[in-house]
């Protein structure tokens, strides 16, 4: 199989693109068609190189002479609203594309860049699945789902997603928000950027050129009388410590935070500057997730794992698991089929780490306890590790032991 690069080189420089609005919407459709998530414009030395993010991976989509660089690019920037001849700083707005299959206006997210041969332009779609409002569509194993619908009781506290790069945090803060009904329910948002609208949510875009960040957003919702405030990401001690009083008067918060695992989230409030006394009071769940490539369900075959590798499953699933249970699981590989695309994986799988934060967590809080510390507590009480997690998901046939054990 060819790489990337060999793929390129392979590729001839298209010359003539015919009308430049025809050739935008025919990139939009087949970005659509093949459920990409990103769409690179790319300029470089000798030629414009557009291609797409699917399934984490890139995909080579043409090569074009760079006489065309202007017209594409001009033409994004007149589409997104951005204007036409700044080319020295980096812009971001947005696009509002009619796709054709099922008549809906999808949101596309678009970014340029000044580079050194130009502006390179990089548009996220944002198409929001409907099923999302299904909990169940989102993966949770049954001791985790019965955690999250126990803690969405709740009618205050502190809910957080913790995330790095590409973990499907709008999806799942799109779910949570889904769950609670607008018109019972004074709901606001605010947003870097707003990705889906929802309907009879009060949703807030920031603008930090003049000041309307998220702290002084957030103090000037506490007096528009809200029951759930949505804050799109923690991102310094004054928006935590805001989050945390609001959820101390009686609101429910929910927001993201950028930590690699439900105790390190923890960890990262301290560190930015909140009070333990009251993190402590305030904080009810955190949700760690990743998504892992989904092995298709068409052509997957049983796997028998080498016993090295058979080991370190054991390792990690025997404290949560009975012995006899562990040996007798089953794991899977792909053969490759039509459906797939003779590629090994089909779409992305949701995995997590569900932190409830309970009165044995408490004083550990208090004491600022270390994020290996609470962890090594939480496993003691049930709390299933997220690469627990992938792999039980393995055994269950969604993903291969490989491709959990990156998660190390």
């Amino acid at each position: 199989m060819l790489d990337n690069k060999e793929i390129l080189e392979k590729m001839d420089v298209r010359k003539n693109i015919g009308d430049v609005v025809d050739y935008v919407n025919s990139i939009f459709a087949k970005a659509l068609e093949r459920k990409a998530s990103d769409i690179h414009i790319e300029p470089t030395e000798f030629f414009l190189l557009i291609r797409f993010r699917q399934d984490w991976d890139f995909f080579m989509i043409d090569k074009l002479d760079r006489e065309n660089i202007s017209p594409i690019i001009t033409r994004l920037k007149v589409l997104s609203k951005v204007k036409i001849d700044e080319n020295k700083k980096p812009q971001d707005w947005k696009i509002v594309y009619m796709d054709s299959t099922d008549n809906k206006n999808i949101d596309i997210r678009v970014s340029t860049l000044p580079t050194s041969y130009w502006e390179k332009i990089v548009m996220r779609i944002l198409k929001p699945d409907a099923t999302l409002t299904n909990i169940d569509k989102l993966w949770f194993i049954d001791v985790n789902l019965e955690k999250v619908r126990e803690a969405l009781k709740s009618s205050y506290w502190i809910i957080l997603v913790a995330w790095p790069t590409w973990s499907g945090k709008s999806t799942t803060l799109f779910w949570v928000l889904k769950n609670y009904n607008p018109l019972e329910h004074n709901i606001s948002t605010l947003e870097d950027p707003i990705e889906y609208n929802i309907e009879y949510v009060n949703q807030s875009q920031v603008k930090p050129d003049i000041w309307f960040t998220f702290s002084t957003w957030l103090r000037s919702l506490v007096r528009q009388d809200p029951d759930i405030i949505m804050v799109w990401e923690i991102r310094d001690k004054e928006t935590a410590i805001l989050a945390v009083e609001a959820a101390l008067t009686w609101h429910l918060v929910l927001s993201t935070i950028h930590t690699n695992s439900a105790t390190a989230t923890i960890q990262r409030l301290i560190n930015m500057g909140v009070e333990t006394f009251l993190l402590s009071s305030s904080i009810r769940m955190v949700i760690s997730q990743r998504l892992l490539k989904k092995i298709c369900q068409n052509c997957k075959k049983e796997k028998n794992l080498s016993e090295p590798l058979l080991k370190k499953v054991r390792d990690f699933l025997y404290p949560i698991m009975d012995k006899s249970e562990v040996d007798s699981l089953v794991f899977y590989e792909w053969e490759g089929c039509e459906k797939c695309n003779w590629s090994w994986f089909k779409w992305r799988l949701w995995i997590h780490e569900v932190l409830i934060v309970e009165p044995y967590l408490e004083g550990m809080i208090i004491n600022k306890a270390s994020a290996n510390e609470m962890t090594e507590l939480a496993i003691k009480n049930w709390m299933v590790t997220i690469l627990q997690d992938a792999l039980i998901k393995a055994a269950m046939g969604l993903t291969t032991v490989e491709q959990s054990l990156q998660l190390i």
